[in-house]
C-alpha cells in the first residue's frame, strides 16, 4: 500500500471527489481530507491511500500540477510523521 500526500485542495473538495479522482488510476483503499479540529473546516490537503504501487506511481505522475477544482494540485508520496515524543511547541526547558 503506498500513501500519497495532496496538497492544494479547493476547500470545497470533499473526500468522495478525492476518492473518485484517484480511482482512475486503481484501487482505492481510503481518501481523508485533514479538517481543523475546531472549526472542522478543510485545511487544503488530504491523503489517498491506493493498494498498487504502481498505480499510485502512476497516479502521483499524471495529477502532480494537474488542475482540479480550479486549483493546481501538489501530489507526492506522504512522508511518515517525524516523532515528537507527545510534546509540541517550541521544545522550551
Amino acid at each position: 500500500m503506498t500513501t500519497i500526500y495532496v496538497g492544494n485542495l479547493s476547500f470545497k473538495t470533499d473526500e468522495d471527489q478525492l476518492l473518485d479522482l484517484f480511482a482512475e488510476y486503481g484501487d482505492v483503499s481510503s481518501a481523508k481530507i485533514i479538517t481543523d479540529r475546531e472549526t472542522g473546516r478543510s485545511r487544503g490537503f488530504g491523503f489517498v491511500d491506493m493498494d498498487s504501487n504502481d498505480e499510485a506511481e502512476s497516479a502521483i505522475d499524471d495529477l502532480h500540477e494537474a488542475e482540479f477544482m480550479s486549483r493546481a494540485l501538489v501530489v507526492n508520496k506522504a512522508r511518515p510523521r517525524k516523532e515528537n515524543n507527545g510534546f509540541r511547541g517550541n521544545n522550551r526547558y
